[in-house]
């Protein structure tokens, strides 16, 4: 079993390559921002409009403690603030993600594409039409939009909870939010390798729960930040792709000079070499589809003039048992 803080931290690690890769082209990682900096523009409006009239909103949402001791009212509206504060940046945090996604579509597939590429052995682009495609993108970002909203107001009615709801709301929004966040994100990817649905992403994403969530937290703390969104946005997509490797093991069809490749190579170095077939036949035999060294002969052939296959009709007798006209007889 992994270790789960090397998993976690190696997802960490994931979202640090996304970075290194895009740094390397700049032109893609400015274009892949523009997106992300319109979203942001809209969110922080709404942000900022929310947080000037935060206080007043805690107190229209709790008219039955206008009677309190203050110290009470202030931990139950100073609770709910929080809650309100922390499930309103994971609902902007997972439609933002939505939004910058389908605002930049093409930008964030060709980011996609390009660390398959650098990365080697990348799947085949899918054939699903372009209109079915969208609209299966579309349908799965609003089933999970309506899930953040659940898991918000989940969030809301823990900051309720005094002292206690302002450590685990932010907690739970990070958590359930970032794991929200990576589904979307690992879309693309997944899309390319004929995971289409929100269930191959989970199930997959499951098997390897703290590596994601280590990719995913930094990536939804980072997100909630006004305007660094604007330059994690395009790295985060290139580390889904990364990422998705890690989930998803290559398959036969996604391997250079596999079934379609040349002779019976499964691997890029082909027989014996990492990643290919190993050495041999169904016997055993060292020497399975190549010439045989000087001496060595096949399992089951005769040697010239001995004995022939064991059990075989065609097998030659004794020479000394044999008369001028064929075998001796009894």
């Amino acid at each position: 079993m992994a270790n789960p803080v090397r998993e976690f931290f190696g997802g960490v690690g994931v979202l640090a390559r996304g970075f290194a890769l895009l740094l390397r082209k700049p032109r893609l990682f400015l274009l892949g921002a523009l997106p992300a900096l319109i979203t942001s523009l809209v969110f922080l409006g709404l942000l900022v409009l929310l947080v000037v009239n935060l206080v007043d909103l805690a107190a229209w949402a709790t008219p039955f403690s206008d009677d309190w001791d203050p110290v009470w009212q202030g931990l139950v509206r100073g609770a709910l603030s929080v809650g309100i504060l922390a499930g309103t940046i994971l609902l902007m945090v997972v439609t933002f993600t939505t939004v910058t996604l389908t605002l930049g579509a093409p930008v964030y597939d060709k980011i996609t594409e390009l660390v398959e590429e650098e990365l080697g052995n990348a799947p085949e682009d899918p054939d699903e039409p372009l209109m079915a495609s969208m609209w299966r993108a579309v349908r799965q970002s609003l089933a999970i939009v309506a899930v953040s909203v659940l898991v918000s107001v989940l969030v809301l009615v823990i900051g309720f909870v005094p002292l206690a709801g302002q450590v685990l709301g932010p907690v739970l929004a990070a958590l359930l939010g970032g794991w929200l966040l990576a589904i979307e994100l690992l879309a693309s990817a997944f899309d390319r390798r004929r995971l289409t649905t929100i269930r191959d992403r989970r199930q997959h994403m499951a098997k390897r729960r703290m590596r994601v969530l280590g990719f995913a937290v930094p990536t939804y703390l980072l997100l909630a930040i006004p305007f660094v969104a604007v330059v994690v946005f395009p790295a985060a997509t290139a580390a889904g792709a990364i990422l998705t490797r890690d989930l998803v093991p290559a398959g036969p069809a996604g391997i250079p000079g596999g079934p379609k490749g040349r002779g019976d190579r499964v691997g890029p170095g082909g027989p014996g070499a990492p990643g290919g077939a190993l050495p041999g036949g169904p016997d055993g035999s060292p020497y399975a589809g190549g010439p045989l060294p000087e001496g060595v002969r096949p399992a089951g052939r005769a040697e010239p003039g001995g004995q022939g296959r064991p059990g075989s009709q065609h097998s030659q007798a004794n020479p000394e048992h044999q008369g001028p006209h064929g075998p001796a007889s009894g």
